[in-house]
């Protein structure tokens, strides 16, 4: 786990490349991770010290604010949502799922952060962007009172509650709806090889 990490979401591809480079020459960065998602949007990853990525955030801001579309800024994020941004899944036998879905990718690991940090759930798996039309989304496991706890964290964690596109508790989840999701959040792959009455 990185001590902190910055996340910035640009509307344009060159200024977010234009930010990411002011980023690196303005601090010493222990990660930089940068690339294009849906639909046209720039995403900028950075780990590091706390000081350091105050600074470099200030960089990418005075560089690029007028494409700044969302931002995170997590002094000490938790490992699970580090584990989460770089595309682990997680299993969990739980009576309730909590989904949190958002416009932005910083948004909804803002709330993954604060929800896993809040209550006693497990973060299944976050969704960023690609293939979503730009949208993020997060998966939550746990009791139902915690689920619902957890959801309601995601929800006050937004800056702008413009940014929220959905935010369900589902108790009880069937086990029909647990595989496919634990198996693929892709339809594709699901129906690949598809036989009528088939799974």
């Amino acid at each position: 786990m990185q001590p902190a990490i910055v996340l910035l979401e640009f509307d344009s591809i060159a200024v977010g490349i234009l930010a990411g480079d002011a980023m690196a020459k303005r601090a010493p960065l222990k990660t930089l991770h940068t690339g294009t998602v849906h639909p046209g949007r720039y995403l900028v990853l950075a780990g590091g010290e706390v000081g350091d990525l105050e600074e470099a955030l200030a960089a990418a801001k005075e560089a690029g604010s007028q494409c700044l579309r969302d931002e995170i800024f997590l002094p000490e994020v938790h490992s699970d949502v580090v584990d989460a941004i770089s595309g682990a899944r997680r299993t969990r036998s739980a009576s309730a799922l909590g989904v949190f879905e958002t416009k932005t990718v910083p948004a909804v690991i803002r709330a993954a952060d604060r929800a896993v940090k809040g209550t006693d759930v497990t973060v299944l798996e976050v969704r960023l962007a690609d293939g979503l039309g730009g949208k993020a989304y997060a998966l939550f496991a746990g009791e139902v009172a915690d689920v619902e706890a957890a959801i309601q964290l995601c929800h006050e964690s937004l800056a702008d509650q413009a940014l929220l596109v959905a935010q369900v508790v589902i108790p009880q989840i069937h086990t029909e709806m647990t595989e496919n999701l634990t198996f693929h959040p892709e339809f594709g792959h699901r129906v690949s090889g598809y036989t009528h009455g088939g799974h």
